[in-house]
């Protein structure tokens, strides 16, 4: 069985890029990251994936009529590469409903925070600010909302009375680059089957 390839987007620091491909080396995740893309020329991100001599695509949105003229540019490059799951690594652009729909339950995002609860890029302030006592991440499919697809995996964050937004986005974001190389395996490993919006393990009882 051939290896499984994914692209991974990117518009910031690329944390999450470097625990995917870290996961990848040790073998702990089995697939190549045939592309690394984003909207961002000056991404750190991309820097990462260059010193891994990882392929990488910058396309500048201001070169394209509308969102989506880019997201066709952007689909004609994956595949090119055959490009079997994306995986949204701080990727700050929203997805047409055209280029979620070519990649159907085959696109993934992560969230610092607990959805349905604080959506938006500003999840980790938000949930600071009115003082919950847990947040947490959830790795999702993407579908046509933003932050809104079936939830793969949650795993809860413990805000401490002595935490500040500092320490808790450094909480967050080990997390984060635990679970996500672990949810990307579950999802290529096709041991995940979806009913509605519940995503189940392929064994479980309720999948027909």
């Amino acid at each position: 069985m051939p290896m499984k390839t994914i692209a991974v987007f990117v518009s910031g620091n690329g944390t999450n890029l470097q625990a995917i491909m870290n996961a990848v080396v040790r073998g702990a995740l089995k697939a190549r990251i045939a592309l690394v893309v984003s909207d961002k020329k000056d991404a750190f991100a991309l820097k990462r994936a260059r010193r891994a001599g990882i392929s990488t695509l910058f396309l500048d949105p201001k070169d394209y009529r509308d969102r989506r003229a880019y997201d066709a540019a952007v689909l004609r490059h994956l595949k090119a590469q055959e490009v079997d799951l994306i995986v949204l690594a701080g990727f700050m652009r929203i997805l047409s409903p055209s280029f979620v729909r070519a990649y159907r339950n085959r696109i993934l995002n992560i969230h610092p925070a607990l959805l349905p609860a604080f959506p938006g890029e500003r999840a980790i302030k938000d949930a600071f600010r009115y003082g919950v006592g847990v947040t947490g991440v959830t790795v999702h499919f993407v579908d046509e909302e933003v932050d809104h697809g079936p939830i793969i995996v949650q795993e809860p964050v413990r805000v401490l009375a002595t935490d500040t937004m500092e320490s808790l986005e450094k909480k967050i974001h080990k997390v984060e680059h635990r679970i996500y190389p672990e949810a990307i395996k579950k999802v290529l490993s096709g041991g995940l089957i979806l009913k509605g919006r519940r995503v189940l393990p392929a064994s479980h009882p309720e999948k027909t």
